[in-house]
């Protein structure tokens, strides 16, 4: 049974984003035959989190500190990445496509990353589901340990 699934929130445990909270978008439990022939997942998540909030703070001031936020994107190996228990329903699918994930438009990748978790940052009220508000709250929270 498949722990990490898509939509998971994860932890990355090495390299240059090791203990930045990311999501998974897709995972390859096989591995591919080229290039990476380990069980690998494809990860959207957070390097600079959002600036620190106050209640009385003004609605400009709230954007303008949540605009600090830098995506990243990468495939990682699945055992430098540690699952929690939160899951998250950012439709990320659509934003990432694997083809684009080379070269220049990688960027322009990232800058719709942006886009969607300033959105959801902002937006978290707005979420039905319990579980997937804990979620959100619990990603864009920086780690504490």
């Amino acid at each position: 049974m498949a722990i990490i699934k898509s939509g998971k929130v994860v932890i990355i445990l090495a390299g240059r984003h090791a203990g930045k909270k990311a999501v998974v978008i897709k995972n390859m439990e096989e591995g591919n035959s080229d290039d990476k022939r380990f069980s690998h997942c494809l990860v959207a998540g957070i390097a600079r989190g959002p600036r620190k909030v106050t209640r009385g703070m003004s609605k400009k001031k709230v954007e303008k500190r949540s605009k600090t936020m830098k995506p990243f994107v990468k495939y990682i190996n699945v055992r430098h990445v540690f699952p929690t228990r939160y899951q998250v329903d950012m439709d990320l699918k659509k934003a990432v496509d694997e083809a684009d994930l080379v070269g220049e438009k990688k960027v322009e990748v990232k800058k719709n990353l942006k886009k969607i978790f300033e959105e959801r940052y902002l937006n978290q009220k707005q979420i039905t589901s319990e579980k997937k508000a804990a979620g959100s709250s619990y990603f864009f929270q920086k780690l504490r340990f």
